[in-house]
């Protein structure tokens, strides 16, 4: 398991007190002493920009420099201070808790420690995150409650406002052309769902033949709706089929399809709430938040 960036922070140190050390050489010397798997070398962050290793180290190296434990004035080096010697000697664990009792540091954590969520179950002082992580599972916990919310609202619906949806978010994806040829492919059952063909192409060359059923949550879609549907594309002589759910498909409705072969897609309540907040579909972007790291190579010279 890769460290926190807490319990980096003595690997930091540590290898700072053999001399002056660059920050990648310092990532590479830190992650053999840990001897992290091939596999948690190349985790990646959700950007896929950095790795959590090197994310983490930097974080550590950031909090150390703050503490005045370390000194990284020279492009893209960094060197222990004699407060960072202190530190290692004095055999304490060095932590956030420790860094607490310089004046820079807390200044510093002060000012970066304002991330609240409203349920309180995270916050920038749970100290096994650094800042980036907690805003990301900030991030994930806002999308989670709008992804419910919207899934509520999808189920209370009309059948016709429930086809619009559908074909907006069919479009946004790529499918039917545009919104005019979807909207002619696609026609109303009347039975709380939509059953239908939208093109996959502009031109209509290949089709998918799709069924969707607005259902409440617990009503969920059985193994007989799965080969109703596979009967009907055989009917049409389909090889594609989309089925959608407000609600879920049991798991003998999964296992169905699966032994049918990959001509039917399923699609369930949560993955459609998704989709749309995705291809923003019943919702909107209210504000664009752009994290950045400092660029190692632009000051490697």
């Amino acid at each position: 398991m890769i460290p926190t960036y807490q319990e980096l922070m003595t690997p930091v140190l540590e290898r700072a007190r053999e001399g002056e050390v660059k920050f990648r050489d310092a990532v590479d010397d830190i992650s053999n002493e840990l001897k992290l798997t091939d596999e948690e070398l190349s985790e990646l962050l959700p950007s896929g920009k950095q790795t959590v290793i090197a994310n983490r180290i930097g974080w550590a190296k950031t909090y150390l420099s703050k503490a005045g434990l370390l000194n990284t004035k020279k492009r893209g080096f960094f060197t222990i201070t004699d407060r960072g010697i202190e530190a290692l000697n004095s055999g304490q664990n060095i932590d956030n808790k420790y860094l607490k009792q310089f004046d820079t540091f807390n200044s510093f954590h002060g000012q970066s420690s304002e991330i609240k969520v409203v349920d309180n179950t995270l916050t920038q002082d749970d100290e096994q995150m650094t800042p980036d992580e907690v805003l990301r599972r900030a991030y994930e916990k806002i999308n989670d409650s709008l992804s419910t919310d919207l899934l509520t609202r999808v189920r209370a619906v009309s059948p016709i406002f429930f086809e619009t949806l559908l074909v907006d978010l069919l479009v946004e994806m790529g499918y039917g052309g545009n919104e005019e040829g979807a909207a002619h492919a696609l026609g109303r059952t009347g039975d709380n769902g939509v059953d239908g063909v939208i093109n996959q192409d502009p031109l209509g060359v290949d089709q998918i033949y799709i069924q969707a059923k607005r259902y409440a949550g617990g009503n969920n879609v059985g193994a007989s709706d799965i080969r109703d549907f596979f009967g009907a594309l055989n009917l049409k002589k389909a090889n594609k089929g989309l089925f959608i759910t407000t609600s879920d498909f049991t798991q003998s409705a999964v296992q169905t399809a699966r032994d049918l072969g990959s001509r039917i897609v399923l699609i369930n309540g949560q993955q459609l709430s998704k989709l749309m907040l995705r291809f923003n579909v019943g919702c909107r972007d209210v504000e664009t938040l752009h994290l950045k790291r400092v660029d190692e190579d632009f000051f490697d010279n």
